[in-house]
Order: C-alpha cells, then structure tokens, then sequence
C-alpha cells in the first residue's frame, strides 16, 4: 500500500497481516481525491475515518494537508498500526480504539468530511447514512462518503449528492444542504 499524492506521495507501509481490513485501492483512492481536491480546500477542513482499517484514507488526507484528522477503529491491532504509522509520518490525528456505532453517539463533534468504510458484510451498513445525519455529525455543505459493495444502493437518500464506481467499490456521496 501506498500514498498515492501530496507530501508523502509514494510513501509505502506495510499493515499486519491480522488486520481485519479490506484496504481501498489506490485507483479508487486516486478517484475519489481528485472529486475531494476539486470541492474542498483539505487544508482547511476537519475529517472523521470511521472504521479506520489500515489509516489509508487518513494518511491520504494528512498528505494533503489536513491536519485535523480523527480515526475510530475497535480492532486494537489495526489501531496499533495507524498510531504507528501516524507517529512515523508526524501527523497530529486523534486515533480512538472504540465502537464506531458508539462515538458517533457519544461526539458532540461536527467534521466537514465523514468516510466510511466499513465490512462489507456489516448488517447495519444500510443505516449509516441516516445515523450520520440523524445525529448531525456534518457541517454545513459538509460531505458524508460510504465505501459499499455493488449490493448497496443509495441514489434514493434524501442528502444523496452522488456516486463512482470503482470495480467492486463504490462510493456514495452525500451532503448536508
């Protein structure tokens, strides 16, 4: 795995094997910033990496300036590892062990950009749309965007904005108006 662009572009690591996480690839990851870099000073904004897995999506957005960065992952070995990482590549993020389900319940935190990339297999994939709204975790014209598989679809959710399919990845997009 690598960073794809910005100040640590082609930086490599290298995750554990253990690690319960199913990474996103670097052609969606390159999709999905170039739609970012074109709608967001991400310098400027503050950014939620929920089901944080291996960081990647953290280390992307630290690379291109964010630096208000918050990881929240329950597998203490992935966690373990992004701390590392983040450590290594000296980016102030915030990285909680914790349920995903219970900080967003518990934060009273709003964040211009929320990913979501959580198992596919997930039986509550389908609501993390409405909780993210539900509890108002987005700034104004913030964006919220789920990593799902084919089986997903969400074009009928009222904050849908839009969605880019990578092979089996897509990605759903939706705003707080």
């Amino acid at each position: 795995m690598r960073i794809v662009t910005g100040r640590f572009k082609g930086k490599r690591f290298h995750p554990p094997a253990n690690i319960p996480a199913r990474p996103t690839t670097d052609s969606a990851k390159e999709g999905l910033f170039n739609i970012l870099v074109n709608n967001f000073d991400l310098e400027s904004i503050s950014f939620l990496d929920l089901f944080s897995g291996t960081g990647s999506l953290s280390y992307e957005m630290a690379s291109r300036g964010c630096d208000e960065i918050v990881c929240i992952e329950k597998d203490g070995r992935s966690i373990a590892f992004i701390k590392k990482t983040m450590e290594e590549l000296k980016i102030p993020a915030t990285v909680m062990q914790m349920d995903v389900f219970q900080y967003m319940h518990s934060t009273k935190r709003k964040f211009d950009i929320i990913f979501a990339g959580p198992p596919y297999a997930l039986e509550t994939l389908a609501e993390i749309p409405n909780e993210i709204f539900e509890l108002q975790l987005l700034a104004d014209n913030g964006w919220f965007i789920l990593e799902h598989n084919p089986k997903h679809k969400f074009d009928i959710h009222p904050n849908f904005k839009d969605k880019r399919n990578y092979g089996s990845t897509i990605f759903s997009i939706f705003e707080n108006k």
